[in-house]
Formats: C-alpha cells, sequence, structure tokens
C-alpha cells in the first residue's frame, strides 16, 4: 500500500490546477515569479518571459483551461474506487507521457540546448548557449513554449503524473485482490444458501 493513496495526490493535482488558473486569471506575474520558476529556469538556461508579468486574453484562456480541467477530473474522483482506477490507468501513463515529451521538447529544442552548441562548448552550462548561432527558431509556433514558466509547469506535471502512475500500479493490485476477495465471499454465501 502506497504511502499516500491515489486519489489524494489527484486530487492534489486537481486544486493545483484550479489554484494556477485562478492566478492566470487575477495575476499572472505572481507565477512567473515563483522561486521554482527561477530555480529550474537558470538552472536549465531558459528565458523569463515578459508576458506572464500582465493580464492578457491568452493568460485568462490559459486560466480558464487549468480550471476546467481541475475541475472536471476532480468530478472523476467522486466515481467508484474500481472506477476511478480503471479511469486514471488510462489517463495516468498517457498524460505522463505528453508531458514527458514537451518538457524534453522546452529545453532541447531551445536555443540553450547543448544539442545546438558547438562542441567545444557542448558541455557548459546552459545559460551560455544563449547567443547561440546554431540555433534556428521553429517556424509553427513552438518557440512561445521555450520558456522557464512552461518549463516548470511541464517539469511538475510530469514528476506528478509518474508518481500518481506508480501508485495506481500499487493500488490496482490491492483493489483487484479485494474484489476477488468479496467475490469469493458472495459464491460460499450463495454455495452455503442453496445447502
Amino acid at each position: 500500500m502506497a504511502l499516500i493513496s491515489c486519489k489524494t495526490i489527484l486530487t492534489s493535482l486537481c486544486l493545483f490546477h484550479i489554484t494556477l488558473g485562478y492566478f492566470f486569471l487575477t495575476s499572472p506575474s505572481s507565477i512567473a515569479d515563483q522561486a521554482m520558476v527561477y530555480l529550474l529556469g537558470e538552472s536549465m538556461g531558459l528565458p523569463h518571459v515578459r508576458s506572464f508579468e500582465t493580464q492578457s486574453p491568452a493568460n485568462a484562456f490559459l486560466g480558464i483551461i487549468l480550471a476546467i480541467f481541475g475541475v472536471s477530473d476532480l468530478v472523476t474522483l467522486s466515481r467508484d474506487e474500481f472506477d476511478v482506477i480503471e479511469h486514471w490507468g488510462i489517463q495516468a501513463p498517457l498524460r505522463l507521457l505528453i508531458t514527458f515529451f514537451l518538457t524534453l521538447y522546452t529545453f532541447f529544442f531551445s536555443a540553450s540546448s547543448p544539442l545546438y552548441a558547438s562542441k567545444e562548448r557542448m558541455m557548459a552550462h546552459p545559460s551560455a548557449h544563449h547567443a547561440n548561432p546554431n540555433y534556428v527558431p521553429a517556424g509553427w509556433g513552438g518557440d512561445a513554449l521555450k520558456n522557464r514558466v512552461f518549463f516548470t509547469f511541464m517539469f511538475v506535471e510530469t514528476v506528478s503524473w509518474l508518481w500518481v502512475w506508480v501508485t495506481l500500479q500499487e493500488e490496482r493490485r490491492d483493489v483487484l485482490l479485494r474484489r476477488q476477495a468479496s467475490a469469493a465471499a458472495r459464491a460460499r454465501r450463495r454455495s452455503s444458501a442453496h445447502l
């Protein structure tokens, strides 16, 4: 049995999304100024984005989407325990995969990536690659994702969904064993009732 149940982790993640949605609507600069965003952004050499300093239609849209995801995910937790395990057993690995690849994309295809560095500067700190002559911006608008706020959000999501997935695997065994035991007990009661 896991130390923290899957429902608790998922509830915390849903409330995290709702809280982020609220702050993206009311004060997006408070998200961009967080110590964790600064620390991860500096360590990865990702740029600080000024668009999070003021309210904008894009930030409001993002806030509403995050709040809707948080509330709809929270509603799914009110279902039966086995239904929750089945639903999130499909959702968790999918969300983990998506957030993992977005985290990799944000760093490895940004200007601070060692992929674009010259051979002699490949092992330098990512901030040394800011003026990287080999870097070519993405043509589809993907450069807007290569910032500290998005990287930190995707990193936290990746770690959280990995935790949910591992905890689900542990809880799934327990739920199936309990279901088997209750089915066997019902079968014994039926057979003893017929005698």
